[in-house]
């Protein structure tokens, strides 16, 4: 925030650091180490009285001078260079708070020149003693150099004490420095044992040769006890925090820290091949191999140093975005352009968005990302999400994937930044809305008051069944729906009738062709065991079936119907008709009646995840938004998703998440499917209002489904009324599986903030305790409307709305009232008739049964006050 910001589009800032880094790091532990092989085999050679040897020092000298001088002092400045550059906030600090360890560090490093000169220009014509002594001398400034290099750096990653002291010695002492030193000193004796080889192999004295390179050699395996030792000893001194970030959290430092050890052990292994095994024609080749692989070795050192600081630049003290940590809640609440002096908006506007959202952009992500290029490009990392899931991305980043820093700045920066991405990304920065339907036009079964002997009352227990049909891809939710009925014989007191009476049912128009969806139609034959109707282009038949007798509710049930929202002539349709009648032995019908099986595939998942609609621009999880959900589960989770797709192994998500709704045990050290999707998008979208929930289910009235409907819309009331904010029910799903012992639920609730405090969420299981309609309804006077069900949850599924009777044990909730999010009256743009079948055949308006003229089940004329099923209330 307080310099600018040099910016290489296609390169991140990063790379450019790493790759200076890496080659000046690798070049510097040479030095340090090359210094103690000089003058250890200068000493062998007088020691020996072997002159070839000390020719061969002598000419090793001239390399080394070149190498390190040359090559590493530019490699230095030019560290310093780009660090200034790319990270100057961070350069600031180390240049401020530890410029008694760099003055220190560069008289160490003038001592390392002058000495070195010395060394090579005098090298013969003075002493052999003295000549030894300069060359300790250089061993000695080279060490030291080292010595104070690593407290300054191992700060960054440790910090310890110096977060709250500001102490230079606090910073210096930190907890890794001491096995950092000596994992370093141990890689630095390597490396100058296998520059060593390099210079060994150019011996023309084949004797010579050989008896140097295997002298070479004990510089590679010697030291590589010290750093086996010291590589566990660096990473048991890790604090928690980075700790689990090197070997947890981070998406590379598990595998590098994996590979780190290893990678040492084929080094020390091809050294000693290079020297007793390997033919004298493949040397060169092995020899180059062995210093790429040095670098590898050093180079993933410093990558799983570098990124264990993530997400900061300084552990705890400073983000990679170069913001202090103490300014992150001013931030976030003022926004960045009002601290961000480089930056000339102040404000986000129609106009400059996508202008502020490059400069942010610049600021925030670039000393990660680069928008194309080699590493971590944002136009791959980000390819499957959409402008809204840009924002939701950066709404939530850093709370459950910690190696990144939270995005500073406030909604309207968020939006900038996403719309900014979204263009270059050639991405719509709006989705095309839902095709909103019409009203349709229901004929309704004959009845009248007068003659009729029986009432019919059919309706499905969900005001909504949303499905997934993408069956090639994953399996989300299951079809299957499920209609209940009640028959009542009418008089003076109705009788509930379940015996000697068969009810049939009959699907109306509720498929598509099926060469269209094959995978859908065999899943759906699969998991309902029910006979489809056979492929012969459109279907022409109607699913029949049966009813079967529901004892303990005095009902009838068709369970696990396979009802699709898709017509026959290829239309979405969330609302096919179903006929229900009921006939005695002989077949004489009693009563009819017909109802709305509301079913849905409009997910909001291309919302974030990309893709189009997979069926009439209207409804479906397309094979891009599919593919795109599959990635990143692979990539977060480490799971082989697409894998198994490819292999023809479409995965079921309550396979591995149980749900009481499938009976799916799934694997009980995984959360439960409700509880993991929730918690995970909870900590994404925290927008305390029903906007959150219309993000993914289709509920509002801009979906084609319009599934939120009826009673409760009417009076405004939403879904955080009864179920609670986004991050409220999330918290209370969680909280169950908290209490099951399963410690990714206490990771995914620790960022989630309720309305009220988190200890006043209730626990509770998915499907089975949801919100008791004796939450806001007493049945004795009108609830406010601000009322709320929220931690007001039914103790099992038998106390659950759908399954309820009145207070004479017989009638059932639903049969005169209406699903779950479908209370009579329940209208949206599909027309009055639609959702009202039952009140309009029996009573010619839309309300509950029973309404303005007592139950329609009753021939005598009752009082609407005079109820034996419930109290009435006085409006």
């Amino acid at each position: 925030m307080e310099y600018p910001v040099w910016w290489l589009p296609s390169i991140s800032g990063g790379l450019i650091i790493a790759c200076m880094a890496v080659f000046h790091v690798f070049i510097a532990h040479f030095a340090v180490g090359g210094g103690f092989f000089l003058v250890l085999t200068e000493r062998k050679g007088y020691a020996e009285n072997n002159p070839e040897i000390v020719k061969y020092v002598k000419r090793h000298t001239k390399f080394f001078l070149l190498l390190t001088m040359v090559a590493g002092g530019m490699t230095g400045v030019g560290i310093w260079f780009t660090i200034g550059l790319l990270s100057p906030a961070a350069t600031s600090i180390l240049v401020h708070d530890f410029a008694f360890g760099w003055a220190t560090e560069w008289v160490f490093f003038l001592g390392e020149i002058v000495a070195l000169l010395i060394y090579h220009y005098r090298f013969g014509k003075m002493s052999r003693r003295d000549h030894q002594i300069i060359g300790w001398f250089y061993a000695l400034f080279a060490f030291l150099s080292l010595f104070v290099v690593n407290g300054i750096i191992t700060m960054m990653l440790t910090p310890g004490e110096w977060l709250e002291t500001r102490s230079f010695w606090d910073g210096f002492w930190n907890p890794t420095f001491w096995p950092s030193l000596g994992l370093r000193f141990a890689i630095c004796l390597m490396l100058a044992g296998l520059f060593a080889l390099v210079t060994a192999y150019r011996i023309q004295d084949s004797k010579t040769r050989e008896q140097m390179i295997r002298y070479a050699v004990r510089f590679v395996a010697l030291p590589f006890v010290l750093l086996v030792v010291t590589a566990v000893w660096y990473i048991v001194a890790l604090p928690e925090a980075q700790y689990s970030m090197v070997l947890v959290k981070s998406a590379q430092t598990p595998q590098l820290v994996k590979i780190f050890l290893p990678l040492s052990a084929i080094l020390l292994l091809g050294v000693l091949a290079f020297a007793y095994v390997t033919p004298q024609a493949v040397r060169p080749a092995l020899l180059g191999l062995l210093l790429v692989i040095g670098i590898g070795q050093i180079g993933t050192f410093e990558w799983i140093r570098e990124a264990g600081r993530r997400p900061y630049l300084i552990y705890g003290y400073m983000w990679s975005s170069s913001v202090p940590v103490t300014q992150t809640e001013a931030v976030r609440e003022k926004g960045m352009l009002v601290f961000a002096k480089w930056i000339n908006a102040k404000e986000v506007t129609a106009e400059n968005e996508l202008e502020v959202g490059e400069a942010l952009y610049r600021a925030q992500c670039s000393p990660c990302h680069g928008l194309t290029g080699p590493m971590y490009p944002i136009t791959k990392t980000a390819a499957g999400l959409t402008r809204y899931g840009l924002a939701t991305q950066l709404n939530g980043q850093g709370k459950l994937r910690q190696f990144m820093p939270p995005f500073l700045g406030n909604e309207a920066e968020r939006n900038a930044v996403s719309a900014y991405l979204a263009t270059i990304m050639n991405k719509p920065l709006e989705k095309a809305a839902a095709t909103i339907p019409t009203e349709k036009e229901v004929k309704l079964p004959a009845y009248s008051s007068e003659d009729a002997e029986y009432i019919l009352l059919a309706w499905a227990t969900e005001g909504m069944h949303t499905i997934s049909d993408n069956y090639d891809k994953f399996t989300m939710q299951l079809p299957g729906s499920t209609i209940r009925a009640q028959l009542f014989l009418r008089g003076d007191v109705p009788e509930i009738i379940t015996e000697d009476v068969t009810l049939t049912y009959r699907i109306e128009n509720s498929f598509s062709t099926p060469s269209r969806h094959v995978s859908f139609w065999n899943y759906a034959k699969q998991l309902t065991g029910k006979d489809l109707p056979p492929d012969t282009g459109l279907c022409e038949t109607n699913l029949i079936g049966t009813f079967t007798v529901d004892e303990e509710n005095r009902a009838f049930e068709a369970c696990s119907l396979p009802v699709f929202p898709y017509s026959n002539n290829g239309n979405v349709n969330p609302y096919p008709l179903l006929t229900v009648e009921a006939r005695t032995p002989d077949g004489k019908l009693l009563a009819t009646t017909r109802v709305a099986v509301p079913i849905s595939t409009e997910w909001g998942c291309r919302n974030c995840h990309d893709g189009e609609w997979r069926v009439d621009n209207t409804a479906g999880i397309s094979n891009k938004t599919a593919d795109n959900i599959l990635a990143t589960h692979d990539k977060i989770n480490r799971t082989k998703l697409q894998e198994r797709v490819q292999k023809g192994m479409p995965p079921k998500c309550q396979s591995c998440h149980e749900s009481p709704r499938t009976g799916d045990a799934g694997k009980p050290e995984l959360l439960g499917f409700s509880a993991a999707i929730h918690g995970w998008h909870a900590n994404y979208l925290t927008d305390n209002t029903d906007a959150t929930c219309n993000s993914c289910h289709p509920a509002s009235a801009e979906t084609n489904t319009q599934g939120m409907r009826g009673l409760h819309v009417d009076r405004d009331i939403s879904c955080i009324n009864c179920h609670g904010t986004m991050e409220e029910h999330a918290l209370s799903l969680l909280k169950a599986e908290e209490k099951k012992g399963k410690p990714r639920a206490a990771f995914l609730m620790a960022n989630l903030t309720p309305r009220s405090s988190t200890d006043e969420i209730m626990p509770r299981q998915a499907w089975v305790n949801e919100p008791d309609c004796s939450g806001c309804h007493d049945f004795e006077e009108s609830p406010d409307f601000d009322a709320s069900a929220v931690n007001s949850w039914a103790e099992e599924s038998q106390g659950l709305f759908k399954n309820r009777k009145d207070e004479l044990d017989a009638v059932m909730c639903q049969a005169c009232h209406g699903a779950t999010h479908a209370l009579y009256p329940a209208e949206n743009d599909y027309g009055e008739v639609l959702n009202n079948i039952a009140p309009m055949q029996y009573q010619k308006f839309a309300a509950p049964l029973g309404s303005e003229g007592g139950c329609v089940c009753h021939t005598e004329e009752m009082s609407v006050y005079d109820s034996a099923h419930h109290p009435i209330i006085e409006k």
